[in-house]
């Protein structure tokens, strides 16, 4: 529960009480520094000499604007900051939706919106920056929005629905103003609403501040293929409105060109928030920005300023990596330490789905005499830059674009000497090993969000005891915010780790201490069928307190799914069969996605993406009949949302009966094959992509893997598929097939890499079951392909010996793995549909009815089902006649 203002009333309140005694600070602000200052201040303030009041102009408590793009996938939740604890410490009072309006710094009060005045003994201004909006005729328009807030998304959300609601069969088309890290994002989350995107940047490529030309020009190419458009060198002179609505409607362009758009985002950069500053008489910028000095204080010693808002030696920094620092100097100083700003941070890595986009230090190789070392590739759209001392020892900086594989090893040592040898060998398709053997100075940098060096991380093992990467995170915050520099901080502790004779653990558990590879072998040599048999024979006792053994245990959440998966990838049957059931997790357990909601997802395979019309219309009555929300898949599929557990069953049986199966879209298996139109009908198809694509999904449909699977068949070389972004990718050459391995669009979108080329038919199909079967067999628990091959022993050259020279003598036992896979495959909707006892389960409650209640009606959004918004929760817990009644996530609506 998040705490609001006090209330006013006599006497004091507990937290008027708690702070009675203690030092008043107000911090003016409720963003990502402001959370930071008040975490940073609670943690080190043990004598608990401070009471904090945050006052936010938003109606929410403090949130990542950094991860905005998050909101429409993941909902506000996921964005918020703090754990529960900051805000319920007494000594922490967070206001919301009360904008400070003036400061008396004579008197040091602040005046909030309501006219209260607060006082304070140290006042902490972070109020960040605002958006930027061009002096462009036409920008006061209905539909130009900015990017800056979660209003700002559900505004943008809000006008792309109303537009699709007036003409449901016009494409909503939107522009974005701004080629920059914003811009990008806004675009993204242009695409993410089905609307069609293009950014206008006037610069000559886009994030020209963080990249160079080169570099950009590859980002373009990865844009485009996202379906997004870019007009680089274009200025917009006008925004001119729709003739009927007088909504925007077209933008003019200085070199007379046109665009017609429903929606303009403007995102052409940010400005300080410094009025209060500025009214207040505190000295300012010459470009704006409260004037603080290295330890962050203003021109008045009472009055600090942190953030975007601060000017420091002569700028203000967009960024939150400093900002955070600010936070953490004025907190040092509260504290009576003496440190000072070190100099911004700005590396970036652009957060954009399934575009990798990073850079640090001098990017522009503006230094005298530097040296660049370049990498690309055009076709695959990679381009990767270092810049060095004219010795060619020393790292400067450097550009990723494509493959940002490099960047979380390589940005820790800007500044420092590169280990002898080539320093290419850091960029180049097969250089990661050089990187990844890199050893990192104690003072070097490795998470730049929170200020963590490589020796803080060492010193957290070796000094305060932590034995794992869950302690090292929570002793030191390192990769708690965007949690880029993990890999790096699971390396150096695990080195120190070593180092100190500490055994690092890879047990899957406390249940077994053998990996999920070494549990798959030994279920697969010791022939065992049941959860039971295998905890028996390779569990490890469990003891209580005293150490008096209580017994092998019943398992937890990691490794019953893990073994489920282990003894459905072996065929063992029916994955609801027997004592199989009560292993698998929410999903795999009703055959269905749970959405937040409550209800479920019904996803019928359409290998290759290819249907009949019959097809189509049986889904869409389906739907229809039983009121699904319906969205075509990234993967060429049609996902429909809302289903009931008791309307699973008679939604199966319908779309069975019409020659559709399970798609499997619930389980760590394979989930998609998506392709082009190929040789069938496009005049650049090489191959027959999609009949390629319907093979290999009708072969690995089912197949059980620490994660999930995704492939791509392109055509020809245009790479209309994106194969190169999936964990196995197939692009047609003249003389066959070149296959890609190990891409997938993860946490950490990753490029595939080229395993073999022109490859024919029956070697391209060997090669893929060898390479599925080999990661099965020695991936780690839910585990994708591209951090599986980053680990596995010798990499891509490695696993190419196994699963193609053989180099283990493993190959007919892969090859008699998949032909059983194959041979054993079954449809799990139509299994249960045939199996009375497996029916059985799929019932909300023991003593539901099967019919629901026909008083009962869902909200509908467009037309379709949805789940209940905020205010519709709200309206239900009022209890007023009419409201909408609650029950298990969904709003029902009830009748009168």
């Amino acid at each position: 529960m998040v705490n609001s203002s006090v209330p006013e009333s006599a006497g004091d309140t507990p937290r008027e009480a708690a702070g009675r005694d203690t030092q008043r600070v107000v911090v003016v602000g409720g963003g990502m520094v402001a959370q930071r200052f008040v975490e940073a201040l609670r943690a080190r303030d043990a004598e608990r000499r401070y009471s904090v009041e945050i006052f936010a102009e938003e109606p929410r408590p403090p949130y990542d604007r950094v991860g905005l793009s998050r909101w429409f996938t993941e909902g506000p939740d996921s964005l918020q900051l703090g754990e529960p604890e900051l805000w319920d410490d007494p000594l922490v009072t967070l206001h919301r939706d009360r904008k400070i309006e003036s400061i008396d710094r004579a008197h040091k009060t602040v005046t909030d919106r309501l006219g209260r005045v607060h006082t304070y003994d140290h006042l902490v201004l972070a109020t960040g920056s605002y958006p930027f909006v061009p002096p462009i005729p036409g920008a006061e328009l209905p539909g130009v929005f900015v990017y800056r807030t979660i209003d700002d998304l559900a505004a943008l959300r809000g006008w792309v629905e109303q537009k699709r609601e007036d003409n449901p069969s016009k494409p909503i088309r939107g522009a974005v103003i701004g080629g920059g890290l914003l811009g990008l994002e806004a675009a993204g989350a242009l695409k993410a609403l089905d609307a069609h995107a293009t950014v206008i940047e006037f610069g000559t490529h886009l994030m020209g501040v963080q990249i160079d030309l080169g570099g950009g020009e590859a980002l373009r190419r990865l844009i485009n293929n996202k379906g997004i458009a870019v007009r680089t060198e274009t200025a917009t002179k006008e925004m001119k409105p729709h003739k009927r609505t007088g909504h925007v409607g077209r933008l003019e362009f200085a070199d007379g060109g046109k665009l017609d758009t429903d929606i303009v985002v403007v995102a052409t950069g940010v400005r300080p928030r410094d009025e209060l500053a500025r009214e207040a008489g505190l000295e300012m910028g010459e470009r704006g920005g409260a004037v603080v000095d290295l330890t962050c204080r203003t021109s008045d010693p009472a009055v600090w300023a942190i953030g975007e808002v601060a000017c420091i030696e002569g700028r203000c920094i967009g960024l939150v990596a400093p900002g955070y620092t600010m936070a953490e100097i004025v907190v040092d100083h509260l504290m009576g330490g003496e440190s000072t700003f070190p100099g911004a941070d700005t590396a970036t890595k652009l957060k954009l789905s399934g575009v990798d986009v990073a850079s640090f230090g001098d990017a522009h190789a503006r230094t005298e005499n530097c040296v660049e070392v370049v990498w690309a590739d055009q076709v695959a759209g990679i381009y990767k830059k270092l810049v060095l001392s004219d010795d060619a020892r020393t790292l400067l900086g450097g550009v990723f674009v494509g493959d940002a594989g490099p960047y979380a090893m390589l940005r820790p040592m800007l500044g420092a000497q590169l280990p002898e040898g080539d320093p290419s060998a850091f960029i180049l398709p097969e250089g990661g090993g050089a990187a990844a053997n890199l050893e990192l100075p104690d003072d070097a940098a490795v998470c730049s969000c929170n200020n963590v060096s490589a020796g803080a991380i060492r010193a957290a093992v070796t000094e305060h005891g932590c034995t794992d990467i869950p302690g090292v995170k929570a002793c030191t915050k390192a990769s708690t915010t965007c949690g880029a520099c993990l890999p790096v901080v699971k390396k150096i502790t695990n080195a120190e780790l070593e180092k100190a004779g500490i055994e690092v653990s890879n047990a899957l558990c406390e249940h077994f201490e053998l990996t999920r590879a070494q549990l798959f072998d030994a279920v697969r040599v010791a022939e065992l069928h049941t959860f039971t048999e295998i905890i028996e024979r390779f569990g490890r006792d469990i003891a209580d307190a005293e150490g008096n053994v209580l017994g092998k245990g019943r398992g937890c959440d990691i490794c019953k799914p893990v073994v489920a998966s282990i003894l459905a990838s072996q065929g063992n049957g029916h994955i609801l069969a027997g004592e199989q059931a009560a292993l698998q997790d929410t999903n795999d357990h009703m055959l269905a996605n749970m959405q937040k909601d409550g209800t479920y997802s019904v996803v019928p395979r359409m290998p290759g993406g290819e249907v009949t019309p019959e097809g189509l219309i049986a889904i869409g009555e389906v739907a229809r009949d039983y009121g699904l929300y319906t969205k075509i898949t990234g993967g060429q599929r049609v996902d429909m949302f809302g289903a009931r557990v008791e309307q699973l069953p008679e939604i199966w049986k319908r779309l069975v009966d019409a020659g559709f199966e399970s798609g499997h879209a619930y389980g760590k298996s394979l989930r998609t094959v998506k392709s082009c139109v190929g040789s069938t009908w496009c005049r650049y198809g090489v191959q027959d992509s999609v009949g390629l694509a319907v093979e290999l999904e009708l072969r690995y449909r089912g197949l059980r893997a620490p994660h999930k699977l995704k492939m791509g068949v392109s055509g020809c070389a245009r790479e209309c598929a994106e194969a190169q972004g999936k964990d196995v990718g197939v692009i047609a050459t003249d003389k066959g097939w070149n296959l890609y391995v190990a891409g997938n669009g993860g946490q950490t979108p990753a490029h595939a890499k080229l395993l073999a080329e022109d490859l024919d038919h029956e070697t391209l199909i060997r090669t893929i079951d060898r390479f599925l079967m080999y990661y099965i067999r020695t991936g780690d628990r839910l585990q994708r392909t591209a951090p599986w091959m980053g680990e596995v022993e010798g990499g891509l050259e490695g696993v190419r010996k196994v699963i193609m020279e053989d180099s283990l003598g493993i190959c007919a036992d892969l090859d008699a793995a998949m032909a059983n896979h194959v041979r054993n495959y079954e449809d799990e909707w139509a299994a249960v549909l045939a199996d009375p006892e497996k029916l059985r389960r799929f019932t909300s409650f023991v003593n539901a009815p099967k019919d629901a209640d026909p008083n009962l009606a869902y909200v509908a959004e467009r037309g379709q089902h949805r789940p209940a918004t905020d205010e519709e929760r709200a309206a239900a817990a009022s209890g007023a006649p009419g409201a909408p009644v609650l029950i298990s996530g969904p709003s029902l609506a009830v009748r009168a």
